[in-house]
């Protein structure tokens, strides 16, 4: 495959790529990579259950966030190139091991690539596109009728932090033109008989430490726009890690008041959806990303 000006981002960076170069933005080839293929059981009940979550974590990324948990993946760019027809073996795979879904993380880069291996294998469990928010609408079009399940971030409400801590522009404007395409494509939540999420999206928000102004505003906005349409996720496991380290704002996990204090507002704001417990956050929440699966 060859993209001679990528443009499937928000970005629009115009970035060639083919199988050995990627010239663009997020510096990813037009090979897909791939960090992890295993179950997962660090998402929301009705994703993980008992079973696990089938989670692919790719390689890259749009989004320039300090503090990315997967930073060694998003930013370091490590991984194994997969092909299309790999990973719809890996589906298999996966589907056989009995998770109950096919969770595809941070691969809006990806998404053609995707979308063929998609074509390929369709799995009979529900397919998860887990991103960013960050996303282009006409991008995501690619896969209408074939992910069942959005699971975008609602990061910012300010945009001038959105600048400061991810490195994107207008995002609150591009994550809810790309929260209504995921809506119009997946429709209403649906669920299986045990609770397990069969169709819709959920919308994550992770609470940052000085953080909760911007919170406040994202549940308002997300109320506004999307209403009862989808779930909330409201996430209290930020946990320093990449450049926030040593970032003054950005080196502590949030605060018991901090939390609260945006509880409480999800909790008047009658949004339905789930709220983290306040001890989810940690290193050991974190995947290891040493190819587990891939090879």
């Amino acid at each position: 495959m060859v993209i001679e000006s990528c443009r499937l981002c928000p970005r629009e960076c115009g970035g060639y790529r083919d199988n050995k170069t990627g010239k663009g933005f997020c510096g990813a080839t037009a090979l897909m990579e791939v960090a992890r293929i295993a179950p997962h059981y660090g998402e929301e009940p009705c994703i993980s259950g008992k079973r696990g979550s089938g989670a692919i974590f790719f390689s890259h990324c749009t989004m320039r966030c300090l503090f990315c948990q997967n930073y060694e993946i998003s930013h370091g760019g490590f991984g194994m190139e997969i092909s299309a027809e790999q990973l719809a073996e890996k589906f298999k795979e996966l589907e056989k091991s009995g998770v109950h879904n096919i969770n595809l993380v941070n691969g809006t880069h990806y998404i053609p690539q995707i979308r063929e291996s998609l074509m390929l294998y369709k799995p009979n469990i529900p397919v998860i596109f887990n991103c960013g928010g960050y996303e282009k609408a006409e991008s995501l079009k690619l896969l209408s009728g074939i992910v069942d399940v959005y699971l975008p971030d609602f990061k910012y409400a300010d945009d001038e932090m959105a600048t400061k801590y991810s490195g994107v522009k207008n995002y609150c404007e591009t994550a809810i033109k790309a929260i209504d395409e995921m809506l119009a494509q997946t429709g209403g939540l649906r669920f299986d008989e045990s609770g397990m999420i069969l169709g819709g999206t959920i919308i994550r928000h992770l609470v940052l430490p000085f953080g909760t102004k911007n919170s406040i505003a994202v549940l308002n906005i997300i109320k506004e726009h999307f209403g009862g349409k989808a779930f909330v996720s409201l996430m209290a496991q930020y946990t320093p890690c990449g450049k926030a380290l040593s970032h003054k704002r950005l080196n502590r996990k949030i605060t018991k008041r901090e939390y609260q204090k945006v509880l409480d507002a999800l909790f008047d704001s009658e949004l339905d959806g789930y709220a983290q417990e306040l001890e989810a956050s940690g290193t050991e929440f974190i995947p290891s990303f040493d190819l587990t699966g891939v090879l």
